[in-house]
């Protein structure tokens, strides 16, 4: 399975923000970004180029990759799916990619990062309706329901994730039971309901040209 292997804080000093990609580490003063927020490089504390429009749409299409953790062919294959789907091309997207297993995990508190999740899934810790399913791309659907398995409830990880977590932190399509350690996927998310910064429509106008 193709995925990023390089070190992720470079990726947040790319795109000039935290993207939130190392869990628990990012709101600590070991955070990378905090001591190096300028992109990386040999010049990249003196020289930031102005951006011309292609840029800008390329760079949030490349913060959405890395805040979902997707290569190029997968991100694009999202969106040929999403501008096939009824709606806003953009919310679709991001449904879909919203709708991922290792995203759903992460978004239940299971987790400290989509990393750390797809990791778990990979590792066959997860169940969906009562069958293990180690597919971090698996699309999860409404109805669904997400549990940890028998012999993974004493994890460290896990349960490290889930003290992390709160009420106030779990998106509304979501529902979890930390004590019997499953969640269930309630609906797919309406766009204000989801957590994250990007201007979708720019990503949309990239494809389109």
């Amino acid at each position: 399975m193709a995925r990023y292997t390089g070190p992720v804080c470079k990726l947040c000093r790319r795109e000039g923000e935290k993207l939130f990609l190392k869990g628990a580490r990012c709101f600590t003063a070991k955070c990378s970004f905090e001591k190096r927020s300028y992109a990386p490089g040999q010049h990249g504390a003196t020289r930031r180029a102005k951006l011309s429009e292609y840029g800008i749409q390329l760079r949030e299409k490349q913060k959405v990759k890395r805040i979902y953790g997707v290569l190029e062919a997968q991100f694009r294959n999202y969106y040929k799916k999403a501008s096939r789907q009824k709606g806003i091309t953009g919310e679709n997207l991001l449904q879909l990619l919203e709708s991922r297993l290792d995203n759903v995990i992460y978004r239940l508190g299971f987790a400290p990062s989509r990393k750390a999740a797809r990791q778990l899934v990979l590792h066959r810790h997860f169940m969906v309706n009562g069958q293990v399913v180690n597919i971090p791309s698996y699309t999860v659907t409404p109805g669904d329901k997400i549990t940890v398995r028998e012999k993974s409830r004493k994890l460290g990880i896990i349960h490290e994730a889930l003290k992390r977590t709160s009420d106030e932190t779990l998106v509304p399509w979501l529902r979890v039971d930390k004590a019997k350690m499953e969640g269930e996927f309630l609906e797919k998310p309406a766009r204000q309901d989801i957590p994250i910064e990007v201007q979708e429509n720019l990503i949309v106008e990239l494809y389109s040209k």
